[in-house]
């Protein structure tokens, strides 16, 4: 009896070693702290904290507690317009990183809300504006 709890304990040390392995190699890898929801909810439910990293003309975002390889979204900048800037209400605060402002976007994937640190938000900002020579701007045409 006492041997199982042992290996139940290795076992649950060994998943949750895995998974801050994998937030730290993100991070270290040019990740930032990222909050998603695909859908608007007043409520504030819905987030999910996670890593995001941005590859070329994609920004990906990793879930903390996925033990998935790949990224578990995938926002391309193509067609992505910001529809509204605001600080989190109430409950959102609980569920997001510590000086998260709130953005949400749609574009040909759908309609997502991204919350990220102000300095985070700057460099995704200017990460969306910014294009390769020869892409077409969405609001320039």
């Amino acid at each position: 009896m006492t041997w199982i709890v042992a290996v139940v304990l290795v076992v649950t040390a060994g998943g949750l070693g895995l998974l801050a392995w994998r937030r730290l190699r993100l991070l270290r890898a040019g990740g930032v702290h990222v909050a998603v929801r695909g859908r608007k909810d007043d409520s504030g439910r819905g987030w999910q904290l996670g890593v995001g990293r941005y590859r070329g003309d994609e920004f990906v975002w990793y879930r903390v507690l996925s033990v998935r390889s790949g990224p578990d979204k995938v926002i391309r900048r193509e067609g992505l317009e910001i529809d509204a800037r605001r600080e989190p209400t109430g409950a959102e605060t609980y569920s997001m990183p510590l000086g998260a402002m709130v953005i949400s976007c749609h574009g040909p994937d759908g309609t997502v809300e991204i919350a990220m640190g102000v300095d985070a938000m700057t460099g995704f900002l200017s990460w969306l504006e910014s294009s390769p020579p020869g892409s077409i701007i969405p609001w320039a045409s």
